[in-house]
C-alpha cells in the first residue's frame, strides 16, 4: 500500500470520521457533566467503572484494571483518584489478602453524584448522537453504534 492507494485513504478517512465523532459526542457530554455536576468526563467514567465493582471473587479491579477501563495512564488515573478522594467521592483502602493492594471504592457521596449525573450523561450523549446524525459522514457511524449491542 502506499500513501496515494484508494484502500488506505478510504480507511484513514473513516478514522478521521469515527475519531470527529467521538471528539464530538465527549465535548458535548464533558459540558454537560461540568455545568450540572462540576464533574469531567473522566471523573464520571472512572466513578461509573468504580460503582460497578462488588465483593465477591474478581470483584474488585486493581488500579491497572481501573486504567485499562478509563483508558488512561496508571499514573493519571491516580491522580483522578487521589482528586476524587480528596472531594469524599472515592475511599482507597488495602486489600486484605495482598497488602500491596490497593483498593478504591465509591463512597455515599459518589454513587449519590453518580445517581445525579447518569441521566445527565444518558441525555447529552442522545443529544451528540441525534445531531451527529445530521451529518452524512458521521450517520453511518451513528447508526453502527446504536446498533452496537456490548455483551455484559
Amino acid at each position: 500500500m502506499t500513501a496515494t492507494d484508494p484502500a488506505l485513504i478510504a480507511l484513514s478517512q473513516s478514522w478521521c470520521a469515527l475519531s470527529l465523532l467521538h471528539g464530538k459526542i465527549e465535548a458535548h457530554i464533558e459540558r454537560a457533566l461540568e455545568s450540572r455536576h462540576g464533574l469531567s468526563m473522566r471523573e464520571y467514567s472512572l466513578l461509573d467503572v468504580l460503582s460497578r465493582q462488588h465483593s465477591g471473587p474478581g470483584g474488585h479491579l486493581q488500579m491497572k484494571q481501573v486504567a485499562d477501563a478509563v483508558v488512561l495512564s496508571q499514573s493519571a488515573t491516580t491522580r483522578l483518584v487521589t482528586r476524587l478522594e480528596d472531594r469524599g467521592l472515592l475511599t482507597r483502602y488495602l486489600c486484605d489478602t495482598d497488602r500491596r493492594g490497593i483498593y478504591t471504592d465509591v463512597t455515599e457521596a459518589g454513587l449519590q453524584l453518580l445517581a445525579e449525573a447518569r441521566p445527565t450523561n444518558d441525555t447529552a450523549l442522545r443529544e451528540a448522537l441525534d445531531e451527529a446524525a445530521k451529518n452524512p459522514e458521521l450517520a453511518p457511524l451513528v447508526r453502527t453504534v446504536e446498533e452496537l449491542r456490548v455483551p455484559a
